[in-house]
């Protein structure tokens, strides 16, 4: 179903964006890498600014040229600059919007052409159960998250015509570089909120990640779907 297909996966270098650069791979999909930090796991590799429209633009039309028209994106790449928002100096909130919201919107435009060519396309934009819930010290970070749901249920809308879907991964703590910065009591206190007990690994949201841009989920689009363990319920 998605043999020869080709994706682009910002944030590619790691965490999330490695895993599903992997998976995907397994899937015989070819992905094209998008991020700052080079990575060799892919099938080609771009390096990227995806805050960047410009650097989107250029990076999508090298993908086209060596790999072809892609159909499929991951936008995985994404910061986070913590603090109270009384705290949280300007130039942070900016840095997050740009990289975590904007960012989706440069890839979703980039990839629309193809997707209305090829009369069929997916896009997954990985969010955060905190986009939902809020979170203390992540004003930026949440508000940035719950962003990317109203991009991608109206972008949903909007490529429905053309057979395209785009939906919403909410990973609740999941073990990446990012969260590897944290201290142990933050790591155990999301664990104790699972009611699996553990947080996700980043193979676990891959994994749901490759479901969603499978045939298997052709009728499922403007969704967002909690990779959480049950995190948020409680």
């Amino acid at each position: 179903m998605l043999d020869q297909a080709i994706a682009i996966v910002t944030g590619a270098a790691s965490g999330i964006g490695a895993a599903v650069t992997e998976d995907l791979r397994s899937r015989g999909v070819r992905v094209a890498g998008l991020d700052l930090a080079p990575t060799t796991m892919c099938d080609l590799f771009v390096e990227c600014d995806v805050g960047d429209e410009e650097s989107v633009r250029s990076a999508t039309l090298q993908i086209v040229t060596t790999l072809g028209p892609p159909t499929l994106a991951v936008h995985a790449a994404g910061i986070a600059r913590d603090g109270m928002h009384w705290k949280l100096d300007h130039a942070d909130w900016d840095a997050v919007l740009r990289v975590n919201l904007t960012g989706a919107f440069h890839v979703l435009r980039a990839l629309t052409p193809h997707i209305r060519a090829a009369s069929g396309g997916s896009i997954v934009l990985v969010g955060s159960i905190n986009g939902d819930r809020g979170k203390l010290g992540q004003t930026a970070y949440a508000a940035s998250k719950a962003g990317l749901v109203g991009l991608a249920r109206s972008a949903a809308r909007e490529l429905g015509r053309f057979d395209g879907r785009v939906n919403v991964v909410a990973p609740g703590m999941v073990r990446t570089p990012m969260v590897a910065a944290l201290s142990e009591e933050w790591r155990e206190r999301a664990a104790a909120e699972s009611v699996l007990g553990r947080i996700a690994e980043p193979e676990d949201v891959a994994r749901v990640i490759g479901f969603l841009l499978s045939d298997d989920a052709r009728h499922v689009t403007g969704q967002v779907l909690a990779v959480d363990g049950g995190q948020a319920m409680r």
